[in-house]
């Protein structure tokens, strides 16, 4: 079966602090266009959604806009600008460097649950095998 989604009709828009998420969800895809204004900060304006330390989210990433700065848990830091493609594990923060806004496409499997509250109030970020939410 071929799927075919346009960006600009999202299934749904995620708004959080300093950013907003848009998401087309497809078979075994979801991706997003992720919006993140100067100041944003995924432990400031995430991270309270989430519920959860740091992201736990794997991001396969393109830079549109913009500059992010990356840290793993682990202290390794990396920064991505327009035209490069990225791949972060979960376990990190992210930011935007300078005063431009940043635009990520994300072709994350994972992206359904990101920064998106459950009906228990928890993140489906956060949630694990076994939690309410398995299977959205």
């Amino acid at each position: 079966m071929i799927e075919v989604k346009s960006i600009d009709k999202p299934d749904e828009r995620r708004d959080f602090p300093r950013g907003h998420l848009e998401v087309c969800n497809l078979s075994g895809l979801s991706f997003g266009v992720a919006t993140f204004e100067p100041g944003w900060r995924w432990s400031e304006s995430v991270k309270p959604i989430a519920g959860t330390e740091s992201c736990e989210v794997h991001h396969n990433g393109f830079v549109v806009r913009g500059r992010l700065r990356l840290r793993m848990n682990d202290g390794t830091e990396a920064e991505v600008g327009p035209g490069e493609v990225f791949v972060c594990p979960p376990g990190h923060d992210a930011w935007v460097v300078g005063d431009e806004q940043a635009i990520v496409y994300d072709f994350a499997g994972g992206m359904a649950g990101y920064a998106k509250a459950s009906a228990s109030g928890r993140t489906e970020e956060s949630l694990r095998p076994g939690d309410e939410a398995m299977g959205y």
